[in-house]
Formats: C-alpha cells, structure tokens, sequence
C-alpha cells in the first residue's frame, strides 16, 4: 500500500481533546504505524490562575482541572502545601484521605474500561447512548474490523450498565468522607474537614464490599477474557518500556512506606527516585524557549502555535534524567513488584484491573484502622508560609501526578503541575525523543487506515486524560475529522 497519515481529531473516549496524527506504510510486509505525534489541542492555565492567590486555595483551585481524578490534584496540593509549611497530616486524616483517594481509584479504573476501552475489543449494545458504533464490516469495501466473536466478550458488553451502577457506588462512598465527590471538600492543608465515627465508616465499609464483588466477580474477569481473545495484544504497545511512580496511599506517618511504592523501572532495573532529575522540555511545545526546566522553576509561557517552527502540542514533555518514561497504574505495578508480566497495551489493562482489587483490599485495613483509634485527629493546624516551597508527589489513577509550589510574601509566586498525560502523550523533547504514547504507537499493526481501531486500542490503554494536561481554547480554526490520505 502506498503511505497514508491518518489524523484522528478528536480522540474519542477519552477525556479532555487529543489529536493523534499516525503515519501508516507497508514493512516486512505488514502494515503497521510507522510514525506517531500526539498533539495536546488546548492550553492549561491552572498554573497562572494560581499566581498570587492565597497558597491555601490550591487545593481546592486545582481539583478543578479535572473531573475524573480531582482527589489526586487536591491530594497533590496538599502535600505540596504541607510541605512548604513543614507539617504532617495526623493518622486520621492521612487514612480518611487514602479512603477518599482509594474510592476515586476504582470509580476511575471502572469507568476507563468499560466506557472508555472495552469498546475497541467488543460489540458495543445495540441501543443507545451506545450507538451509532464501529460497524464490524465495512459495506463499502467489504473490509472487517478485528472484533473477535466469544461468548465471553459478549458478557463484557452486558456488563457495562452495571458497570455505570458500580462507578455511582464508588463516588458515593468517596463521599461519605469527602463530602462530595467528584471535587471532595475534605482535602486541607494538616488533614481533613471530615471526622470518622461509626456510622460512617459502616456505611463506607457497605459500599467497599459491593465494589469488591463486583471487581472479583466480574471487572477482572472480563478483563481476562478481553486479555485472553486478544493476546496478541500482550506485545503491541510496548513504548518507551520505562516505568516511573511516585508511590501512593501512605502506610505511616512518615510517608516513607506506601502501599504502592515511588521508584523506577528502567530496562528492567530498579532505580530510586530523585526528584531532581525531572525536567521540562518545551522544544516541540507551544510554549516560550527551547532549554528543558526542573518543575520547581518552571515556567508556564504560551506563544501563539502559529510562531514556533516545529511545535505541536500543548503538552509539555516531562522527562526523567532525560528519558521518557510511562506513567500508570502498570507502571506502580511492577515498581511495587506486585505485577510480573510485560509491557503492553493488555498488560495495561490487567494491571490496572488488579490495582482495583490491591486498592480495595487495602481500604478494608484502613477503616479496621479508623475504628480503633475513633476520637483521634484528623488535622493539624497549618499556618500560611510567608515563604517557602513544597513538592507534593502522588499518583492519579493515570499515573504521576505533581505539584510544585513556590510562596513569597505569603502569596503563591509560583506553580507547576505534571500530570499523568503529559508523562504519557508528551510530544519529542529537545533530544527528539517521542514521548511514550508515541513510541508504543509504532509497530502497531493496522487493518484499514480509515478505521485504526488497533491504534485506538494503543492509546486508550494508556488512558489519556487531556483535561489534567491541557486547558482553555482559542476561538475561530476549522474541524479536523478522522480522514486517510496521501502521506505529505
């Protein structure tokens, strides 16, 4: 076949507004992905609105940036905060605030495969909001879609109401410490606003369980049946094949032992975490300058995408020593050693199924834990700095998830966020590395370039979530639909 680009804008099912432009050519005989670039289509300015507010709004500024992960932003502020201000949530409130983040894990895990993934392997219900779907069988050209026919997968498709149920059980359990959810309100500087007694943790433990069975008796099983009809999906999407997590859902005051751990895999090996060695590249971003910055003095200074010659995309490229690395729950995994399997697009999806079960369990523990220490503290007093800095490292349920703050005169003079996506679908740094979505797009086999369902599959089992990494548009421009044709 003659090389085709095919542009996908926007990306479907995912949150937020993602361009993915993929080069198709003919190699060895197969048709695969050749070439990728992952475009971040909006500006997000959560990092200017915060300049010269009170540092003790960030938290409940940046759960706004996104929807499906605000727990974590609120999370992250916090740490940050807490960190310029030398202090440590008590026990209490340490827990309450692993309960909430916990419920926000497995609303997110659910949602992302059954309403975000799992239609690219199975036969979306015939009826609506699921239709119109991917048509099987082309009539025009008589070209089929690599959908597989199992009884198995059929039952994933059924089980996807249930599935909308269970995701309302979770947020309604992060609320009963949270206060809401999505957006919790509990989320401060020392602790948390809310107390635990006995009738919350009961109705906490209530809705912990159902989730439970529903995660052991159907979210892993159908995920093991999607793994098992497409195994050969277990060596597509390999990307950049390093690993990073900066550790979650701390165990002990001290925030030195996590329930998932901080620490990197890079070709296999394990390396500890210097948080020194991050920075951000913006050679093919469509900010100001070219030199890469560590986040605590990073910048946030859009240019107009017309002007820098070579820019592509809002996001900017985090890079780890210099290397791309992937973010995600297969990534806090296998750092933790709780995952042994490889680096794929279904490798990504059990790990993430199995995270739900690991964080479920856990949860159980932490309530025994509020129960015998009723009457304890949720929270220390904290005082605003009137200077300082903290870093506020956690995980999303996408992965890595950072705040950097700066205080001077009391007021924030400056802050940086990376999320999870900008890990994943950062555009080429100033080395021309392509980020790590980019590198496990190519290689990827495709079937009909009109149609890449197999290129979805790829960047779906990342889970991208452009709502934490991009923010705010421009008006005028012209649409771009999904279309094939003659490479430029």
């Amino acid at each position: 076949m003659a090389k085709v680009i095919t542009v996908m804008d926007p990306v479907t099912r995912i949150e937020g507004h993602m361009k993915v432009e993929v080069t198709i050519d003919t190699v060895g005989g197969l048709t695969q992905v050749v070439d990728a670039r992952c475009t971040g289509t909006l500006f997000r300015g959560f990092e200017t609105i915060l300049m010269g507010r009170d540092p003790m709004d960030a938290p409940a500024i940046t759960e706004r940036i996104c929807g499906v992960c605000p727990v974590s932003h609120g999370m992250a502020a916090t740490l940050a905060l807490e960190g310029a201000a030398r202090k440590k949530a008590p026990a209490n409130g340490r827990i309450i605030r692993n309960l909430v983040l916990g419920a926000n894990f497995i609303q997110s895990h659910i949602l992302h495969f059954y309403l975000l993934a799992a239609l690219d392997f199975v036969k979306a219900p015939a009826s609506a909001p699921w239709t119109p779907a991917w048509n099987p069988r082309d009539a025009d050209n008589g070209a089929d879609l690599d959908f597989r026919e199992e009884p198995s997968l059929d039952d994933v498709a059924a089980h996807i109401p249930k599935a909308i149920e269970m995701r309302r059980v979770a947020h309604q359990m992060g609320a009963v410490f949270g206060g809401r959810l999505p957006m919790p309100a509990n989320f401060v500087a020392g602790g948390s606003t809310s107390t635990p007694d006995s009738g919350r943790i009961k109705a906490f433990r209530a809705h912990l369980q159902n989730l439970l069975s529903f995660i052991d008796g159907t979210y892993i099983p159908d995920v093991e049946a999607v793994a098992s009809h497409y195994s050969d999906y277990l060596t597509v999407g390999r990307g950049s094949g390093n690993l990073l997590s900066f550790g979650v859902f701390d165990l002990d005051d001290t925030g030195s032992r996590k329930l998932l751990s901080r620490g990197l895999l890079k070709g296999g090996s394990p390396l500890s975490l210097d948080v020194r060695r991050i920075t951000e590249h913006v050679a093919y971003s469509w900010y100001n300058g070219t030199r890469a910055l560590p986040p605590a003095s990073g910048v946030t200074n859009p240019v107009d995408p017309e002007a820098k010659t070579g820019a592509y995309s809002w996001l900017k490229a985090p890079r780890y020593a210099n290397a791309p690395f992937e973010a995600g729950p297969l990534a806090r995994m296998a750092v933790s050693r709780r995952y042994e399997g490889g680096i794929s697009v279904m490798d990504r999806h059990l790990a993430r199924a199995r995270e739900a079960k690991l964080v479920g369990e856990a949860m159980r523990e932490w309530l025994n834990e509020l129960e015998n220490n009723l009457g304890g503290p949720v929270y220390e007093e904290v005082s605003t700095p009137s200077r300082g800095s903290g870093i506020g490292l956690t995980e999303a349920p996408r992965g890595a998830l950072g705040h950097w703050v700066r205080i001077s005169g009391g007021k924030v003079s400056n802050y940086q966020v990376i999320t999870p996506t900008c890990w994943n679908a950062s555009p080429k740094d100033s080395r021309s590395q392509k980020g790590p979505m980019e590198q496990a797009l190519v290689g990827a086999p495709i079937a009909d370039p009109s149609r890449p369902v197999e290129a979805l599959r790829v960047i779906h089992s990342f889970d991208p979530c452009l709502s934490c990494a991009v923010h705010i548009m421009r008006p005028g421009g012209r649409p771009v639909v999904l279309h094939a044709g003659p490479a430029r």
